[in-house]
């Protein structure tokens, strides 16, 4: 299974705006990929913008996943990739 760009920008809203007690409309997010850093997003809150590493994205798609496909997926089953876009490889 792959999750595309789009989903993981999802997954990372609807667990931000949980965390939040908002809804996933109210938050933005930018994924960011730089060869020395990694993986990381900016997420914006009410114009308040803060930056996630690549263990809370993989945090958020493992809920998404649960919540969404209701599987239950391990960080370890997890591996962010980036072409074009960015995606997410979910390991059997």
């Amino acid at each position: 299974m792959t999750l595309s760009q789009q989903e993981i920008i999802n997954a990372i809203c609807e667990h931000m705006a949980e965390r939040k007690g908002l809804n996933p409309s109210q938050v933005s997010v930018q994924l960011e990929w730089e060869e020395n850093l990694g993986f990381s997003a900016e997420v914006t809150i009410d114009g308040r913008s803060q930056y996630i590493v690549e263990a809370n994205m993989l945090e958020a798609i493992e809920r998404f996943i649960l919540n969404h496909y209701n599987r239950r997926v391990f960080r370890s089953q997890l591996e962010l990739d980036v072409e074009d876009e960015m995606f997410c490889i979910v390991k059997e």
